[in-house]
Parts: C-alpha cells; structure tokens; sequence
C-alpha cells in the first residue's frame, strides 16, 4: 500500500528506522537488514502482540486505541507533534476530497494591514505560496514576491542554498511544517502537484518527506546572506490571519538596537515600490 492509501503504516516504518536498538535501550542482536527497530521489537516494548503490530503496519487494522498508539509514540520517541500526528491518522472523521483546486483568496483587512507595517512581511497559504508581500519583503530576498512558493525555491533554486546558511535545518522546517499542515488531507490537488514536482526533482526532499518528520510551524530566528547588507539575523513569526483556511501572516523583525536593524533601515531606505498581492503561484 502507498502512503496515500495507508497512511498510518508509511508513518509508523518511516518513524521506526530512525530508532536505533541502541536509542530504545536493547541489544543489537544478529544482523540487521533494516534501519532502526524491527517490527518485533517495537511490538515487544509497546506491549503489544507482533502480529498486531505487522497489521498496523500493512494497513490491515485501521482502529488502534489511543492507548496502543500512545505505547507505540514512546516506543518511538515521539514528541507532541508527531503523537499528535500520528493520532489524526486513525481519525474516524472522512477526509474531504477536493477535486478542484481552491484559490487562496487574502481579505482586504490583512491587505491593509500588510501595507501598514514598517517590516518585511508577506501572506502565505497552507503550501507557502506567497499570496502577497510588502516592498521591504521584496527587498530582503526577491524570491519573497507574490506568486513564489517558498518550498520550491528552497529546495530548486540553488541560490537559496548561499542566501540561507543554515539551509539544511531550513528545509527540514519546511517539510515538517508542510507535513503537520497537510495532515490527513492528501487529496488536495495543489499538495499533489507540488509533493510530485519536489518529488521528481529534488533527492533533499525526497530523503526528508521519507522521514515523515512533522513540525508546528513556530517563531524562529533566521540567518541570511544578503547581496547588498551582509550577515542578517532576524526573529520571524507566523501569525494566523482570522477568518480563513489556513493563511499566515509572515513577519521578520530585528533585535530592537541590533546592528540587524540597521541593516534592515538601510534596505528600508531603498524606497521600493509599494506592496504588491494575489498573483497565482509561478510554476517556472
């Protein structure tokens, strides 16, 4: 079964390769034809049968209690987002199916918002297309304009890789946040062609979404190398703009007296032209 028809299994195999015996505190016995926990094993200390586990796994029981899930999230190490990720898998709620894709439309309120704010800031959807972006967000990096999709340049654009130097725990963010966002809603048309398109051309993406790693999406401080300013740290937030499916406002900020800010005034001086909103996501 694939992940899409079994979603429970893909996460649980994912999840047990990257526990070593060692990690769950038990020997390495013989040799090891797979990464991680054996499937025996994980059943042996969550306290479950290993014919039950194998049918958790291959799709074949579908209804694990919570109790059995939350021996198999220990076992597994998992923290609270993955538990909880696991945990919406088995949701007895159906999935919507979606066969058109829906336009991420940004209300007028947060537009005005977005043109009032003396930072960079930006609106993104649920698969961080930009949706729109003041001039000081286009200053800090031109691939924060609207019709960008911040996953794709991360992962094809090769510039990105210099623009970010912590690009690798970048893209790692990213993939987790896309996987908590999406959930159990894999039929969405737009997440299907964007998994497919990073799928087919990036091996770095590949390799993390077959972690199955999930993370909320959170404050962080973020390093940049800009052509113009230099070395740039700056704290970026996301906060949810009311009223709609899943849109974020995107705000980067700096120390208050930091030599970022000055950095950040000089790119503010530049006098760019005023924001700009809702174009549809490039696809080149």
């Amino acid at each position: 079964m694939s992940e899409a028809t079994n979603p429970l299994g893909a996460f649980l195999q994912a999840r047990r390769a990257l526990v070593t015996p060692e990690a769950a505190g038990i020997p390495a016995m013989g040799v090891r034809r797979v990464p991680g926990l054996r499937r025996e094993e994980v059943a042996m200390l969550a306290g479950i049968s290993a014919d039950y586990y194998l049918r958790l796994e291959r799709g074949r029981d579908r209804n694990p209690s919570a109790q059995v899930l939350e021996s198999i999230a220990r076992v597994l190490q998992l923290d609270d987002d993955h538990t909880a990720h696991v945990m919406s898998l088995v949701a007895e709620a159906p999935r919507r199916r979606r066969p058109r894709r829906r336009k991420e439309t940004v209300p007028p309120g947060a537009l005005k918002l977005l043109d009032s704010m003396v930072q960079p800031a930006f609106i993104e959807g649920r698969y961080f297309d930009i949706l729109a972006a003041n001039s000081l967000a286009r200053a800090l990096s031109p691939r924060l304009a609207p019709g960008g999709n911040q996953l794709r340049d991360q992962f094809l654009d090769p510039s990105q890789q210099e623009f970010h130097p912590e690009w690798e725990s970048m893209t790692e963010c990213f993939v987790g946040n896309l996987r908590q966002a999406v959930g159990t809603d894999i039929d969405d048309p737009r997440f299907i062609e964007l998994i497919g398109e990073l799928s087919l051309a990036s091996a770095r993406f590949r390799q993390l979404w077959a972690r199955h790693d999930v993370r909320a999406q959170t404050g962080a401080p973020i390093k940049m190398n800009h052509p113009q300013v230099g070395e740039l740290t700056l704290n970026r937030e996301r906060l949810t703009i009311n009223g709609t499916d899943d849109l974020m406002l995107v705000v980067y900020h700096p120390d208050a007296g930091s030599p970022d800010a000055e950095k950040l005034a000089l790119l503010a001086s530049a006098g760019l032209p005023t924001r700009q909103d809702e174009v549809e996501p490039r696809r080149a």
